[in-house]
């Protein structure tokens, strides 16, 4: 499947040659490179990648505008357009539907929290702020919609995977 894809705004011709499963290798070309890793789900939006043997921890989570990437402490805008879904969807945004809770994506210690149980919100906009070797993460509604629990307060530690706030 090939994909035309937006790497914090750097356009990259990707074609993935086997693409991830639950546990796969996985295999793409990249602006003609080939590239080749074994990649495990191990939590919802966590993967355990190993390259050239080097082992990664990725967190993904989507935002209004594509995927947030979490790599070796930096982060990844990424926005992927596939021209036959781009046709089917142009001029929307994708936006997740239904009751969402939204997980701390490593573990760490809330520095702010942005938003007030009760609140609207829109989708991507700030909900609380994550800090994590050093490095601050803001955690954005998945959604628009009423935060309707928030279970994260400013001093806080939290661990991966761990619900921080629900949003419907």
């Amino acid at each position: 499947m090939k994909y035309h894809v937006f790497i914090n705004g750097a356009a990259r011709r990707v074609e993935v040659t086997q693409p991830l499963h639950e546990q796969a290798r996985v295999s793409a070309v990249i602006d003609g490179r080939s590239v080749e890793a074994d990649a495990a789900r191990i939590l919802p939006g966590v993967y355990s990648i190993l390259r050239d043997g080097r082992s990664l921890e990725a967190t993904v989570e989507e935002t209004a505008e594509g995927l947030l990437v979490r790599v070796a402490g930096r982060e990844f805008q990424i926005v992927i357009t596939d021209p036959r879904s781009w046709r089917r969807r142009r001029g929307g945004s994708i936006e997740l539907e239904g009751r969402q809770q939204v997980a701390a994506p490593m573990p760490g210690k809330i520095v702010n929290v942005l938003a007030t149980q009760g609140q609207k919100v829109d989708a991507g906009q700030g909900l609380l702020v994550i800090e994590a070797m050093k490095m601050q993460n803001e955690i954005r509604s998945p959604k628009s919609g009423t935060v309707e629990r928030l279970l994260a307060k400013q001093g806080q530690t939290v661990s991966a995977g761990e619900i921080v706030a629900v949003i419907t």
